[in-house]
């Protein structure tokens, strides 16, 4: 072979590894490039608090969070791990219901766009042995390995992981004998895309230990990371707005003192906690103006609250109704209540009443007095949960609408829990014998699922006066029948775990009829059948429709 043979043929050689070398080369660096692309976007998707300076975490659960979409080993970030307690005590009980003294709900906030994966573990060594996610339609996997607890949700969402069984495998319910119940939840919230600059001029620093003046020039108060005490009826104002970031505790109560021509253009948000356990209940307080006007404990309380939007905070252990929003219908003012998550453990801790102006969507509800008030201008994708005093829908308040629809929708009962039954309270869908005047039409009811597997007592509640052995006073709503009423797709998993009979009860002057069922389940069977209910003379025409996924 010539030289020049040799020379062509090591040339070609050294091009074709050459090309080679530089394919590889661009391989390696575009896959590195995607990675890390990748890793940002997670990074981005994805915000977690993992401290609230000078505040002390829950003593219960820890809890890790990462991407689920990224490389496998993806890092973990530690998540602050709050908690709120039934603060319960022989010489203070302060309202607390004595059957939940010691109780507690640990939960962590953060921010996702992206789906991502839970590590949950209890403090010190004992392990989780069962871990089940309610609502679960959110949930891709809930498992337990090595004694914690891995849950990955799709897309933001609020749930509730049971524990060992301590809300799913035992009536918690009246006669509930047992130990504290330590409680979690994961609170994934969309990303906040208009956080507040605290380099802007129109935003007002407020440093822990701080109390701020309620006026002055700012457009936004902003409580910077760690605890703050404003104590009762802080004075909000119009055209406003409150940032409580997701590092932040505030103690006491929001209020404009119910000043109708202030209460407009206020938004309050953000991930923090407000907080009422440093505020005792209105009836044990001995401030007069309290006593006067209880409602300057509720942590929330606007009155006019036009174009007015709470969105993402976290209200605990509430003194008394949770969020008062108080304005009558106006759509082109709309009040909006978004992400908004309550605990309340006493006496009148009810979560939200949204009067004719209310929108409530994405919210969880926990509450040991009634958790929702069935008004407004919709309720949508809502979680209850009510352990001993409350209903998850009163009813009492329901208007009889001629200009527009009512639709409450795509909600979960994951607990009806009760601490006694000789009563009016209690139940998922009450009216309680309060209220007057004609209601229900164009009221409906959809998707709504109980899946508490042991519910104290009855669902439906319907009674325009309650019979004995309910009460002793023979409580009875004003003139004015309850009609037209349509409950779609309604599924419960399981009746009451005492036997207490489904009700609608009518009386004179204030009948029931023209209820349309339309896809009722109870246990997965479809109900047909009026004799499903316990009814009186006063209750008629309800209908009964086989919807055809209802059974499924």
């Amino acid at each position: 072979m010539s030289t020049s043979t040799i020379g062509d043929n090591f040339s070609r050689e050294l091009g074709f590894h050459r090309s080679i070398y530089w394919t590889t080369a661009i391989t390696l660096f575009l896959w590195f490039t995607m990675m890390l692309v990748t890793s940002l976007k997670a990074a981005d998707s994805l915000v977690v608090y993992s401290e609230v300076p000078g505040h002390t975490p829950s003593e219960h659960f820890q809890v890790r969070i990462r991407p689920a979409a990224v490389v496998e080993d993806a890092a973990w970030k530690s998540a602050f791990t709050w908690k709120t307690t039934c603060n319960y005590t022989t010489e203070k009980p302060d309202r607390y219901f004595k059957h939940l003294a010691g109780w507690t709900h640990s939960y962590v906030n953060f921010e996702m766009s992206a789906a991502v994966e839970l590590e949950l573990a209890r403090v010190g060594e004992n392990p989780i042995r069962t871990a089940v996610a309610r609502p679960a339609k959110h949930v891709a996997s809930c498992t337990v390995r090595d004694g914690k607890a891995y849950v990955v949700l799709k897309e933001p969402c609020l749930v509730a992981i049971d524990i060992d069984g301590q809300m799913d495998e035992q009536n918690t319910g009246i006669d509930y004998k047992g130990p504290p119940i330590h409680t979690v939840s994961f609170f994934a919230n969309p990303l906040i895309s208009d956080k507040p600059k605290l380099d802007d001029p129109d935003v007002l620093r407020v440093k822990p230990g701080e109390v701020p003046p309620s006026d002055g020039n700012w457009k936004t108060m902003y409580f910077l990371p760690g605890v703050h005490d404003l104590g009762a009826a802080f004075r909000v104002r119009a055209k406003r707005n409150y940032y409580l970031p997701g590092d932040a505790i505030v103690y006491g109560s929001l209020s404009n003192h119910r000043t109708w021509n202030d209460g407009h253009n206020i938004r309050i948000f953000g991930l923090g906690t407000l907080s009422g356990a440093r505020l005792s209940h209105p009836d044990l307080s001995s401030d007069e103006r309290i006593k006067k006007s209880p409602n300057l404990y509720n942590p929330i309380d606007i009155g006019g609250s036009a174009n007015t939007r709470v969105e993402g905070i976290t209200i605990a252990d509430s003194a008394h109704h949770s969020l008062m929003l108080v304005h009558g219908y106006s759509p082109g003012k709309p009040t909006d209540i978004r992400w908004v998550k309550i605990f309340t453990w006493r006496a009148n801790g009810d979560g939200i009443n949204p009067f004719g102006n209310g929108l409530i969507e994405d919210c969880f509800i926990r509450t040991q007095d009634d958790c929702l008030y069935a008004n407004g201008r919709g309720i949508r994708r809502v979680v209850l949960w009510n352990d001993y005093n409350g209903s998850s829908f009163v009813l009492s308040s329901l208007p009889n609408l001629s200009d527009r629809k009512l639709i409450v929708e795509d909600c979960e009962v994951i607990y009806a829990r009760a601490g006694w039954h000789k009563w009016t309270g209690g139940r998922v869908f009450n009216m309680r014998g309060e209220g007057k005047g004609d209601c229900g039409a164009g009221v409906e009811f959809r998707n709504i699922t109980v899946s508490d597997p042991r519910p104290t007592l009855q669902q439906f509640f319907i009674n325009m006066s309650i019979p004995k052995p309910y009460s002793g006073d023979g409580e009875s709503r004003g003139r004015g029948d309850c009609a037209n009423i349509l409950f779609t797709n309604i599924r419960i998993a399981a009746p009451s775990v005492i036997g207490e009979p489904q009700m609608l009860w009518g009386a004179e002057g204030a009948r029931i009829h023209r209820l349309t069922f339309d896809g009722l389940t109870v246990g997965g069977k479809l109900i047909t059948e009026a004799s499903f209910f316990k009814t009186n003379q006063h209750v008629s025409d309800l209908i009964f429709l086989p919807k055809a996924d209802a059974a499924q």
